[in-house]
């Protein structure tokens, strides 16, 4: 593609500069673009490392490194043009461009080079702190029963087509996610469900990403390492609905799905009275009448616009039911009927990592959940506690270089719910996983839990109290161990990930095999 014409996407609001070779040209309010050497651009890159020759570079600012640092780099790589948000001056046979703001800029970019997937198919965004990945599942069933290709981009993978391919992050950066939606695109995929966020917003990556639907789930603390404090947090994510939704190609005919459930989704439909809502409340857009809950799931009926329908799934938990009413909007929102809505619902058994059971023939319900934030571990917790009269018992840690003032937070609630706390590591990264369980401690202490040993927990059925385990795996079997008949073991924090992240190093660790293992090794007693 000529240079030029990958720059119209971009021109002239976000360019400062333009100077091909030697030459300056003049950034005009209006008009084509004139370059005196205007290069095909074979490819498109924001690591130097992966430069080809013919392509473009987008030097980004990042958190660790600056792509400016890169740019010599990637000249040698072959780069023939430069887009960067610092002054940059050239050589000959080197275009440059600069911008008041390169990733935005890179998304227009890499959506104008790979043909503007996103306007040729249905794009379902979903945000939230949490819900994100089941209600993303639940919506992929429906429109599988629907008869639609579906593509889904999220934590846990992108999969399309028989294709599964693994998520380093949950959103990808804006030039993988629109050769991702290509890709969908020329397989034939008609509608692509993504999880969106906060970080993905508030980095540009999903710009020029336009959607169809846009749903809110909630908000509760989380990334405050990132965003500093809840009102910005919260300004990222309403972004999504105020500004995204409404504009671009679609914003006349966009979406907005809102959690009226909860506190910020109430303020978000003050701003947007048109959106459609979901909730307990009867006054919302889809409610349900749920009938029954227990360990094997719940049943009930979820009224919508287009009328009622009586669903009955495995999925347990206040938030399942949200998660639930969340994907029926998106079905209701697509004008689908109600019985493919149903199906789709119904369909799914567990999502991978979410309250997702560990099956055993000794009589212990073992749960693997993401629950990672201080509501996601009320809620899940919550939702275990009348499943069962005997104990619940909790393995957690809390996840290094993020935000440290959840951790105290997650302690008490733990402490509050469960009998017995194990404190381990999440992904420790580079924290010393010791300061972290101190910072957890301090939750579990101000909540009453006093520590206690093995033989504590063993010889008395209703003991209470926390131990500490900074190996997860150990902490896992560790709960097994202690477990009786009708115990609930709940292990959370890393849900579906395969892994654990100590320093640098990303270590094999599964704590749904950890645990079927440990389980194995108490068969014969019960």
């Amino acid at each position: 593609m000529k240079l030029s014409r990958l720059l119209k996407s971009i021109y002239p609001h976000q360019v400062r500069s333009i100077f091909s070779g030697s030459t300056s040209i003049p950034v005009p309010e209006a008009g084509d673009i004139f370059l005196p050497h205007d290069p095909d651009i074979r490819t498109i890159h924001f690591s130097s490392r992966d430069v080809q020759p013919g392509g473009l570079f987008v030097a980004i600012p990042g958190t660790r490194s600056d792509g400016h640092d890169y740019i010599d780099n990637a000249i040698q790589r072959g780069a023939l043009a430069i887009v960067s948000q610092k002054p940059f001056t050239p050589s000959s046979d080197v275009c440059a461009v600069q911008v008041y703001n390169a990733r935005k800029s890179l998304a227009f970019l890499a959506s104008r080079f790979y043909g503007e997937p996103s306007e040729h198919m249905t794009v379902i965004a979903v945000t939230g702190t949490n819900g994100k990945t089941t209600t993303a599942y639940l919506i992929e069933k429906i429109l599988q029963y629907a008869g639609f290709s579906a593509g889904v981009i999220g934590t846990l993978n992108c999969r399309f087509c028989g294709k599964v391919v693994e998520a380093s992050m949950t959103t990808p950066e804006s030039l993988d996610l629109q050769r991702m939606l290509s890709e969908m695109k020329e397989c034939g995929v008609t509608h692509v469900v993504m999880e969106a966020s906060s970080h993905a917003i508030a980095l540009n990556r999903i710009d020029a990403c336009w959607m169809d639907i846009a749903v809110f789930t909630n908000l509760t603390q989380d990334h405050l390492d990132f965003h500093g404090n809840m009102e910005d947090y919260w300004r990222c994510k309403k972004s999504l609905f105020t500004k995204h939704l409404t504009t671009g190609p679609k914003k006349d005919r966009a979406i907005a799905v809102v959690n009226n459930n909860d506190r910020r989704g109430k303020e978000l439909m003050d701003e947007l009275p048109s959106a459609l809502s979901f909730g307990y409340d009867s006054h919302c857009r889809l409610w349900p009448d749920i009938i029954r809950k227990d360990q094997s799931g719940m049943s009930g009926v979820i009224t919508t616009p287009q009328g009622a329908f009586t669903f009955d799934t495995p999925l347990i938990g206040d938030h399942n039911v949200e998660n639930i009413l969340a994907a029926a909007a998106v079905g209701t929102a697509l004008k689908l009927p109600l019985n493919v809505i149903r199906t789709g619902i119904e369909s799914v058994e567990f999502v991978p990592g979410r309250l997702q059971p560990v099956s055993n023939t000794v009589e212990r319900f073992v749960f693997v959940d993401y629950a990672h934030t201080p509501d996601a571990l009320e809620h899940v917790l919550k939702t275990l506690k009348p499943l069962s009269t005997a104990r619940i018992i909790c393995v957690f840690g809390c996840g290094g270089d993020r935000d440290r003032g959840k951790r105290p937070l997650m302690g008490r609630i733990a402490a509050d719910l469960s009998s017995v706390c194990i404190v381990t590591s999440d992904n420790p990264r580079s924290e010393d996983p010791i300061a972290i369980i101190q910072d957890i401690l301090t939750g579990v202490k101000a909540q009453g839990m006093r520590p206690c040993s093995f033989a504590d927990l063993t010889s008395c059925s209703d003991a209470r109290g926390f131990i500490v385990e900074p190996d997860r795996t150990s902490a896992i079997e560790l709960a097994v161990r202690i477990s009786r008949q009708e115990d609930i073991v709940l292990i959370a924090g890393k849900g579906h990930e395969n892994y654990q992240i100590i320093g640098e190093r990303k270590i094999a660790s599964d704590d749904r095999l950890i645990a079927e293992n440990a389980l194995k090794t108490i068969k014969t007693i019960s």
